[in-house]
């Protein structure tokens, strides 16, 4: 994963060979997992790791939502289906890669700080108008949660402001990034509270780095600082890639 504009990504918390995901729907029994799974994985080193959770964590109308540390609910923007989500997320025939590499998914994992002591300085209205939305995921236009904003009809952003985090992100809401998100929060003490933003894509430089190009001077900057994560592939089912990866 590359360095992007307001980025200080420390090493000791960047990229690695192998990247293991364990959840669960409590936290003991996801730590047993981890100690079992350290204990018969002889040889590894543990480059990094992060304890993450889910704030709120639920399903509407098909959407996995979760309160981030700076109080708003996400989780809008992915789709509800399962015929859509794989069409964002998984590798397809014809698009250049090799043939054990179709139906897996690009991960980006991004360590992000949030500065959450100068956010909540802010008024909720300011917040919103930082965001996008409400906290509660209407957008600023009045348009409900399942459907879309108007940005053509708000060309000088006075409703939505044009350097908001959703507007530059998505700036057609109709045709969104193909990607799907999956983000944590996560909370180490001492103020060093954050998300551990996950998403999957089947094409890194038309999904996240789309995105991520477009947020460059978003409002929000100020207050994010990602300091770790990197790219990693997660492998169709079956054990087929192994073959093709062993032989490689």
């Amino acid at each position: 994963m590359p360095s992007f504009a307001g980025d200080l990504l420390d090493p000791a918390q960047s990229h690695g060979d192998v990247l293991v995901q364990i959840a669960g729907e409590r936290a003991g029994d996801v730590t047993d997992a981890v100690e079992r799974l350290l204990g018969v994985a002889t040889g590894w080193r543990v480059r990094w790791r992060v304890e993450g959770f889910r704030a709120d964590n639920r399903v509407e109308d098909g959407h996995g939502l979760a309160r981030n540390p700076f109080h708003f609910t996400e989780g809008f923007g992915n789709p509800a289906g399962e015929r859509e989500t794989a069409e964002r997320a998984l590798v397809r025939d014809g698009q250049g890669e090799p043939d054990w590499a179709v139906g897996g998914s690009y991960q980006v994992v991004r360590i992000i700080r949030f500065a959450t002591e100068l956010w909540d300085k802010d008024s909720v209205h300011e917040q919103e108008r930082i965001i996008g939305r409400r906290r509660d995921g209407r957008w600023l236009d009045g348009a409900p949660t399942d459907e879309q904003p108007n940005f053509a009809a708000d060309p000088k952003g006075r409703l939505t402001p044009l350097d908001s985090h959703v507007r530059l992100a998505a700036p057609d809401r109709r045709n969104p990034p193909p990607l799907v998100r999956r983000s944590y929060s996560y909370d180490r003490g001492d103020g060093d509270t954050g998300l551990v933003f996950s998403c999957f894509q089947r094409d890194l430089a038309q999904g996240f780095e789309a995105v991520q190009k477009r947020l460059e001077g978003e409002a929000m900057a100020k207050y994010l600082l990602t300091t770790g994560g990197g790219y990693f592939f997660v492998p169709p089912p079956g054990d087929a890639w192994l073959d093709a990866v062993a032989s490689a």
